[in-house]
């Protein structure tokens, strides 16, 4: 039976995608970051009626990460991922660092031993929880949305790399949803060990600056490609922002370093006026 493992399991995405896919009858192992996550997703598999390996698995731990190299992992969606919001100019030092050690080294640290097993037996599928913030970013987004872009240029050269060994690669890029990742991202200014008084912007009047929508594409989505109902490599949800995302990629290319200076961004004046959680 083909073993799929779900990283980020404890809550969100992967958390219900690990249910589902346990639902269906297929051999999945959720991993958690912490010890204390796995008596709330047991609950639920058991209210559920479903059969739900679940493992301790802190993807910036290496002794986690050599646990689970052995468990002989057919399908990795490295889902596990943290927000940092907040101006590229205030975010300290150790956020920005714990924000690439999440989102980027440790998923790649965990490929790489999981992939030369898969190369061992010459099949094998490798998919990435981006986002649509590694295609484009916003304002006080630049932290992580850079973690996803860096996310992107991995899966783009890792498919190049493991085709001849008969290795899948995919993406899946979730716009705004509403789960509480994006609110908790305007919150975590709370934790910062800095000097507010040097900040450029006050957090508390910050809010995510987009309507969220009902999460249920992504999950539909993420469970049709680990299963192999859907082969595309990149797969953005909702389909609606889908034309809207190409625009804004390719508006960079008509770009002056001189539009709007010295005017408020739209999307900074959004996130003055708008409620956390505002759904579309």
């Amino acid at each position: 039976m083909t073993t799929i493992l779900i990283t980020g399991a404890g809550s969100g995405f992967g958390r219900e995608v690990a249910l589902r896919l346990a639902a269906d009858g297929l051999d999945v192992i959720a991993g958690v970051e912490i010890t204390a996550q796995i008596h709330g997703l047991s609950q639920d598999a058991q209210s559920r009626g479903v059969i739900l390996r679940i493992e301790k698995l802190d993807i910036t731990d290496e002794r986690d990460r050599l646990r689970a190299a052995q468990w002989g992992v057919d399908v990795l969606l490295n889902n596990a991922g943290i927000s940092e919001g907040g101006s590229v100019v205030d975010i300290p030092e150790q956020n920005l660092r714990r924000q690439y050690e999440v989102n980027v080294i440790g998923p790649v640290l965990l490929t790489q031993a999981i992939a030369r097993k898969m190369v061992l037996k010459k099949k094998g599928k490798i998919i990435f929880m981006s986002s649509v913030a590694g295609l484009t970013t916003d304002p006080f987004a630049g932290a992580y949305s850079s973690s996803k872009h860096a996310i992107e240029a991995i899966a783009e050269a890792l498919r190049q790399e493991l085709q001849e060994f008969g290795i899948e690669v995919a993406t899946v890029n979730p716009g705004p949803f509403l789960t509480g990742f994006n609110d908790r991202m305007f919150e975590t200014w709370k934790t910062w060990q800095d000097d507010p008084s040097e900040r450029l912007f006050d957090y508390s009047q910050l809010a995510f600056p987009h309507e969220q929508y009902d999460p249920e594409p992504v999950y539909q989505t993420t469970f049709r490609v680990i299963t192999g109902e859907i082969d595309s490599y990149r797969n953005v949800e909702p389909k609606e922002i889908v034309d809207g995302q190409r625009r804004q990629i390719e508006a960079v290319w008509e770009r002056k370093t001189t539009d709007g200076l010295g005017h408020r961004h739209e999307l900074v004046d959004k996130a003055y006026n708008i409620e956390p959680g505002t759904p579309v």
